[in-house]
């Protein structure tokens, strides 16, 4: 795929700032006393859904409408940010949304899709099984299926990272964390847009690493499972587009544990008293773990999402560091 450019991310800016102002960029004192350096944070979790994913949708349903007059519905499969951007754009947009997610699926993320006017369907056990299910009932049902990385979709999501890039341009590093690969893709295609040197380190969980296996062996390379309490990092099939870009233009790929993005999310509580899920807490996770070759700089952290369930999230606050 071809990164967007400058003009390009701006002119998706027109289109997602008509649904949403920007988000706002903070650099906090606490975060830098915990890790040595200079955290500047991107606030995704402040959008009208609690993800960047939305600014994606906005776009690539804005283009929709316009190449494709006459759809009436889309189908998307999501863990569940995905799955409400698309819900909120279609809405937007006055088209019909259903949303397939898999089994065990957060009941606060299907609440809210279901909120925003999307038929929810119950389908698999994981997010692949629930992805290839939306390519049969698409055509079953005669739907758009709206995939999970698209061209429209990163230059919808690169307007976070240019607001942030100009906010704080002097970044020495920015971690962001990997589902399919569109928030990676965003704040390459930001970084090379203003022609900054900004070194971009993506995230991923230990129990989900396709994509750092993917960048370790320079192609594509699938896992079995993808089992993580983050389930924005839930992919086992990684997009082959997505790996390109990620392959040519990452610094690197740093893996969490479990318990090291359980710990993120407390630490974002009690230092910033924001909430971020495991997806969205992940970069800090691992910004934590490169403590030592992060001191003195001054780094970006994308927290994208906040949602997470309460009685999840209830029990992560209370086990101890």
């Amino acid at each position: 795929m071809e990164l967007p450019n400058k003009v390009e991310i701006e002119t998706a800016a027109k289109t997602v700032y008509a649904a949403m102002p920007p988000t706002p960029q903070y650099a906090w004192p606490l975060l830098a006393e915990r890790t040595g350096a200079s955290v500047w944070v991107k606030h995704e979790n402040h959008s009208p859904i609690g993800a960047f994913k939305v600014r994606g949708g906005l776009v690539y349903m804005s283009g929709l409408r316009a190449s494709q007059p006459n759809c009436t519905g889309v189908i998307a499969a999501t863990r569940g940010n995905h799955g409400q951007s698309i819900a909120f754009a279609a809405r937007a947009n006055c088209l019909n949304a259903v949303i397939v997610v898999p089994g065990g699926n957060s009941q606060e993320k299907n609440a809210a899709m279901q909120a925003l006017g999307a038929e929810l369907i119950v389908h698999g056990h994981d997010f692949q099984e629930a992805y290839e299910y939306s390519y049969e009932l698409a055509d079953e049902r005669g739907l758009t299926l709206v995939p999970s990385f698209a061209e429209d979709l990163v230059s919808g999501v690169s307007t976070y990272a240019l607001e942030m890039l100009n906010a704080a341009p002097d970044l020495d590093t920015l971690y962001v964390s990997i589902g399919l690969g569109s928030g990676i893709c965003s704040c390459i295609a930001a970084r090379e847009a203003l022609g900054l040197t900004t070194k971009i380190v993506g995230v991923v969980a230990e129990n989900a690493p396709c994509y750092a296996l993917s960048f370790d062996q320079g192609k594509p390379v699938s896992t079995n499972s993808a089992d993580t309490l983050a389930d924005g990092l839930a992919c086992r099939v990684p997009d082959a587009e997505a790996v390109a870009v990620i392959n040519r233009y990452a610094e690197r790929i740093v893996t969490v544990d479990e318990a090291e993005i359980k710990a993120a999310m407390r630490h974002y509580f009690t230092d910033t008293h924001n909430v971020a899920e495991g997806a969205g807490a992940a970069p800090l996770a691992a910004l934590l773990q490169e403590r030592e070759q992060a001191r003195g700089q001054t780094v970006g952290l994308v927290l994208s999402g906040g949602n997470v369930d309460r009685d999840l999230f209830q029990n992560i606050l209370a086990e101890v560091d």
